[in-house]
């Protein structure tokens, strides 16, 4: 599967000035959290200092694995705490991008794939139904480890079927409309040294819709 180039960019706007719910109702977000119970959050990612490539929804499976979702959830709102500060995803990179497999991030801590923390008091917290979902198209919103039952802050996204990850990380997500999966493409696209972008690939807002 070869790589989607990035169209023609904007400059990069002020957090207020991105696309929100206030713009109308979306409704592929009103399926996924009315009609199927599901929760949405949002990456704004931004390319070096002035490159806007889009916005990436999610549709968490809370449900299926709901202490997932919440750990990932709040990273995106800001709700977790540390001394007093909200901490979490925004102003962290996507470190790691490796064409047709998959995008990883979520490391706020050294933006090297080295960093582990989560919300429920220790570094890191066990596996969640390994089952239902699978890796089995781009789109899915997985959890990076480093072995059994050590998901933390990281994720990925994946670019093509990845079916030998199953059963060894969370699937808890996935990218919820064509337009978010654009953005995925533009960020795939960008230009690497090995797997880490040559220009900061950067989360510059998140939250929850």
């Amino acid at each position: 599967m070869s790589a989607v180039a990035p169209q023609q960019h904007q400059s990069l706007p002020h957090a207020a000035e991105m696309p929100t719910a206030a713009t109308g109702p979306d409704p592929n977000v009103m399926q996924a959290t009315m009609e199927r119970g599901n929760v949405v959050c949002f990456l704004d990612v931004g390319l070096g200092d002035g490159i806007v490539l889009g916005r990436i929804k999610f549709e968490l499976f809370v449900k299926d694995c709901p202490k997932t979702c919440e750990n990932f959830r709040q990273f995106c709102t800001g709700e977790f705490l540390q001394n007093q500060q909200p901490t979490g995803y925004k102003n962290s990179t996507f470190h790691r991008v490796i064409k047709s497999f998959m995008i990883q991030g979520g490391d706020f801590l050294n933006n090297n794939g080295t960093g582990k923390i989560s919300i429920y008091g220790t570094p890191t917290f066990a596996d969640e139904n390994l089952e239902t979902w699978r890796h089995n198209q781009p789109g899915m919103l997985s959890c990076a480890n480093s072995g059994p039952d050590t998901n933390g802050c990281q994720f990925f996204i994946t670019l093509a079927p990845t079916e030998w990850l199953d059963g060894k990380h969370t699937v808890f997500g996935k990218v919820l409309d064509a337009d978010s999966m654009l953005t995925v493409r533009k960020c795939e696209a960008v230009p690497v040294h090995g797997t880490k972008p040559q220009l900061p690939l950067r989360i510059i807002e998140c939250g929850e819709l």
